[in-house]
């Protein structure tokens, strides 16, 4: 775990999604960030009381996380890349942003990310040839992205695979 954490950069970064009324003040729903999973190891993220956040259920409806967000609470969420470190154990959300009202809503995001020639590699702990064979081949993280980027697969549950799988 010391190596984890000594291997790792982060990234604060602050949102604001507006609202845009077509016309008249009529009412409806907006995409404010398309469907997608975080390809870093772990996600912080506050919200501003203005929801907007929705995850994607196994059954594939989307929800919210909580009704309304508190200014006292923050969503974690797991990352492609934890993903791979954990062989698979740990899974992350497909998440999105829906504008519904008339509010703007802010977001601050944690991002950590693996520091550059960091390669992520699944501990020998996390394999075992009978239940948890080896999901993932080690890859550099910034190798991934570019690899997103160039098949233009970012948005999609596959590229993980796609890339390093075993």
């Amino acid at each position: 775990m010391d190596e984890h954490m000594n291997s790792t950069n982060y990234i604060i970064r602050v949102q604001k999604y507006d609202y845009a009324p077509k016309s008249h003040g009529e009412n409806h729903d907006q995409l404010g960030l398309p469907s997608h999973t975080d390809k870093n190891m772990v996600t912080i993220l506050y919200q501003n009381e203005v929801n907007g956040l929705e995850i994607q259920t196994k059954t594939g409806q989307w929800i919210a996380p909580n009704s309304r967000p508190s200014p006292n609470s923050f969503v974690v969420m797991i990352g492609e890349s934890l993903h791979a470190w954990t062989n698979g154990r740990l899974h992350p959300p497909h998440h999105r942003v829906i504008m519904a009202g008339d509010e703007a809503r802010y977001s601050i995001g944690l991002f950590s990310i693996p520091k550059p020639g960091y390669i992520i590699k699944t501990p020998e702990e996390m394999v075992d040839e009978e239940k948890h064979p080896l999901l993932f081949k080690p890859y550099e993280y910034f190798g991934f992205l570019d690899f997103q980027i160039k098949a233009g697969v970012i948005a999609t549950p596959v590229s993980l695979k796609a890339y390093c799988g075993a």
